[in-house]
């Protein structure tokens, strides 16, 4: 893969508005329902989240699953008690006892499924990268708010209490001056679709969006300018380095489906340095400042991500992901795998 490099400028940002609007719209019929009826869409190893997530004082209901194959689905349903089983996705989207679905699939599929859902009248959660083509974000948004719906980004690890921490600690840094963030982890299996072109795979939307997220939340900003190269596996790259510049912030990160498992941030300001030792997978909680811990409850961060969809459902606030984190995101990814500036 080639190096990318080039200037980063934003597009226009969204109507101000515009989100509280449409929720307050859909909220008007959904307020009162007790609990979302959520379908799973597709039979993927992450729904595990989900579904470790119901609870008794959970605000949804998992009451449904779609599968290309119909016996799959049944043997899904029956194995984790789910009431109903359909044998193909668009089964799925058709089934009115479902107020919204989650998405995950293969990361080239979740913009063509998410349209298909809007259109079907379900809100809808998609697992992160929603995608790399900031032109779909906004087709998905301008569809979700004609039909009064949700459509929130899944990067579970923006819900977590530690943080929230490490956003409660960030200002005690002083003015900052860059940013790291490094996210690996080892993909043994050679048939799994994150090694397939077509499919989106590749260590940067796989694990580099993480970092791109982190960067991007720390500085509160977009970036002028990223560079990144990648260093091929196959039909993808099997790791990635990049660079965002913020004005006169630096931030690095580099990942790859080809080392043991990391995922820290590292925040270096004037007046001290935090650092997340586990910043993306099962957040525990801890936060150093300049070595001290600092520590929170480490919460079930899917539960605070379902909670989140679900009170934008109901109407209650807009998704903590929503429009312009999304455009923002994809912007950025775009831009390193391209190799030059996203207009």
């Amino acid at each position: 893969m080639r190096p990318s490099r080039g200037a980063f400028r934003r597009g226009p940002e969204p109507r101000a508005g515009a989100t509280a609007k449409r929720v307050l719209v859909h909220g008007a019929r959904l307020r009162g329902m007790s609990r979302v009826r959520l379908g799973l869409l597709t039979t993927a190893g992450i729904n595990g989240a989900i579904l470790g997530a119901r609870a008794e004082d959970a605000p949804f209901d998992v009451v449904a699953v779609g599968s290309r194959d119909g016996a799959r689905a049944q043997a899904y349903a029956h194995d984790h008690g789910i009431a109903t089983a359909h044998a193909s996705y668009d089964a799925l989207l058709e089934d009115d006892g479902i107020d919204a679905v989650y998405i995950a699939l293969p990361n080239a599929l979740h913009h063509a499924w998410t349209m298909r859902a809007l259109a079907a009248g379900k809100h809808v959660l998609c697992e992160k990268p929603y995608t790399r083509h900031p032109e779909d974000v906004d087709e998905a948004h301008d569809d979700a708010e004609r039909h009064g719906l949700v459509l929130t980004e899944g990067f579970m690890w923006r819900h977590a209490r530690q943080t929230a921490l490490l956003c409660e600690l960030l200002p005690q840094v002083g003015e900052l001056r860059a940013v790291h963030a490094t996210f690996t982890g080892a993909l043994m299996r050679s048939d799994d679709v994150r090694w397939t072109r077509d499919l989106g795979g590749g260590a940067l939307l796989d694990l580099g969006c993480y970092c791109v997220g982190a960067a991007r939340l720390v500085t509160g900003r977009e970036p002028d300018r990223v560079h990144g190269e990648g260093q091929p596996k196959g039909e993808v790259d099997g790791s990635f380095a990049g660079t965002l510049r913020f004005d006169d912030v630096t931030a690095t990160f580099q990942c790859s489906l080809l080392a043991p498992l990391v995922n820290t941030i590292e925040v270096i300001g004037a007046d001290g340095i935090l650092r997340v030792p586990n910043a993306f997978v099962n957040p525990p909680g801890v936060v150093l400042l300049n070595s001290e811990e600092h520590r929170v409850e480490a919460g079930n961060h899917y539960r605070d991500e379902l909670d989140d969809f679900c009170a934008a459902v109901r109407g209650e606030r807009p998704a903590l992901i929503g429009r312009a984190d999304m455009l923002g995101q994809a912007r950025v990814l775009d831009a390193l795998l391209r190799g030059e500036g996203a207009h």
